[in-house]
C-alpha cells in the first residue's frame, strides 16, 4: 500500500467535511482519482462504478465483480460490493443505496465529474425517486488541491524518476536517432525505477515558437541543429510529477542559448513567487507578462501552471480544475503542486512544483539549462 491507514481516515475526515457543510447523508463519487484518494483503487470506467461514502459508517465500493480482487488487494477502507457483467451498474449503485437505507437521502454527487453523465443522473433519479442529488461543486478535484505530506513525498519520488529518465536521454541521445528512440529510453527508466507504466508525454523535433508541445511520437530522424522536446510524465501509485527540457543536436546557437536563459529565468522568480496566500493570477502575471515584453512569445493563449496529483486513465490527461492565467484570483495554500512550464523559441522547460509558506520548491530536480547531445 502507498498509505497508512490514517492517510485515508485524514482524507475520509476531510470528504465527511465537506459533505456536512452541504448538509448531505451520502456522497456517490465516480470520478476515478477521487475513487483512488478516497479509498486507493480505481478499476477503468469499462462499466460504470462508485465508491458510496455515508456521513456514519464504512464506504461500499459497488463495481464489477471480474474487478473485486484488484479492489480487495488495494483499497484499505471500503466495503465491497459486486454486480456481473450482464447487470446495470446504476440498477447495483441503487441498490446498494436502498440497503444503507438512503432510498430518501440528500445524496451528495459532483455533477461535473466526467463519469456522471445525462444518462447515469436519469437512471438513478428513476430507480431513486425520492432520493435528492446535490451538487457538490468540483468535489472530485477540490478535495485533493491541498496535498498532506506523504502524497507530496510520493509525488517526489515519481519526480526523481523523471529526473533519472532525463538523464538517460540527455547522455544516449544522438543524430540519426528519431523521437521514438528517446521515448524508449524514458520508458525503460520508468519501468526500472518502479513506476507505474512506462507511459511517455510529448516527445518531439520541436517547430515554430511553442506549437510543439502537444505533438505526436514520430520516427523521424534527428539532424544537427535539430531541438528535442522531450515532455516525462511518470506515475508513481497513480501520482504523477512532470519534466520539460530541450536537447539540440549538435551545437545550440547563441540565440537559443539567450533564449534559454530567459525562459528559466523568469520561470524561476515564477517559482520564488509561490508563497502560501499568494494569488494565481499575480504569480501567473510573472511569466506571462515577462515573456511577452520580451519578444519571445507574441501570444500567450495557454496557462502558465495547472495541478499535479492524481491522474489515473481518465478521459483528461491534464488537470485544469486549477491553474495559473490572468483572472485566476484563488490564493495558494501549502501542499498545492503544480506543473509549472515556460515555452518559446521552440524551447520548453517545465518543473514539478509544490508551494511552501516561503515560496515554491522544485520536486523535479534536473539540471535546468539547454541540453546538448553530439551531432
Amino acid at each position: 500500500m502507498a498509505f497508512p491507514a490514517e492517510e485515508y481516515a485524514w482524507r475520509l475526515g476531510k470528504a465527511r467535511a465537506l459533505m456536512a457543510a452541504h448538509s448531505v447523508e451520502i456522497m456517490l463519487a465516480d470520478c476515478a482519482e477521487l475513487m483512488t484518494w478516497l479509498t486507493g483503487y480505481a478499476p477503468s470506467e469499462t462499466m460504470y462504478r462508485a465508491v458510496l461514502l455515508p456521513r456514519d459508517g464504512e464506504p461500499v465500493y459497488v463495481l464489477r465483480k471480474l474487478d473485486e480482487d484488484p479492489c480487495r488487494r488495494n483499497n484499505q477502507v471500503a466495503r465491497i460490493e459486486t454486480f456481473e457483467d450482464h447487470e446495470e451498474p446504476q440498477v447495483a449503485i441503487a441498490g446498494a443505496l436502498r440497503r444503507l437505507g438512503m432510498e430518501r437521502a440528500r445524496i451528495g454527487v459532483d455533477f461535473n465529474s466526467y463519469s456522471f453523465t445525462a444518462h447515469t443522473y436519469r437512471r438513478l433519479m428513476a430507480l431513486l425517486p425520492q432520493a435528492i442529488f446535490v451538487d457538490l461543486p468540483n468535489v472530485s478535484d477540490a478535495l485533493r488541491w491541498v496535498k498532506s505530506g506523504r502524497e507530496v513525498d510520493q509525488l517526489g519520488i515519481a519526480a526523481a524518476i523523471a529526473d533519472k529518465a532525463m538523464g538517460a536521454i540527455a547522455q544516449d541521445i544522438r543524430a540519426g536517432m528519431s523521437p521514438r528512440d528517446a521515448a524508449a529510453i524514458a520508458a525503460r527508466t520508468y519501468l526500472l525505477e518502479g513506476a507505474d507504466t512506462g507511459e511517455v508525454g510529448p516527445i518531439v523535433r520541436s517547430s515554430g515558437g511553442h506549437e510543439f508541445l502537444h505533438g505526436s511520437l514520430g520516427n523521424d530522424r534527428l539532424q544537427d541543429g535539430d531541438i528535442l522536446h522531450v515532455e516525462l510524465i511518470p506515475k508513481v501509485a497513480h501520482y504523477c510529477a512532470r519534466l520539460m527540457r530541450p536537447i539540440v543536436i549538435g551545437e545550440p546557437s547563441p540565440d537559443m542559448e539567450e533564449a534559454a536563459k530567459v525562459l528559466i529565468s523568469f520561470q524561476d522568480q515564477q517559482i520564488s513567487a509561490m508563497k502560501s496566500g499568494a494569488v494565481a493570477s499575480q504569480v501567473d502575471t510573472i511569466l506571462r507578462q515577462e515573456l511577452l515584453k520580451s519578444g519571445l512569445r507574441d501570444a500567450m493563449p495557454n496557462v502558465t501552471a495547472y495541478t499535479l496529483g492524481i491522474y489515473n486513465r481518465t478521459p483528461r490527461s491534464s488537470d485544469f480544475s486549477r491553474v495559473f492565467l490572468p483572472n485566476a484570483n484563488w490564493p495558494l495554500e501549502t501542499g498545492m503542486v503544480f506543473h509549472l512550464y515556460a515555452s518559446a523559441q521552440g524551447l520548453g522547460f517545465s518543473e514539478t512544483v509544490v508551494v511552501t509558506e516561503t515560496g515554491g520548491k522544485r520536486l523535479t530536480q534536473f539540471e535546468r539549462r539547454l541540453l546538448c547531445s553530439p551531432a
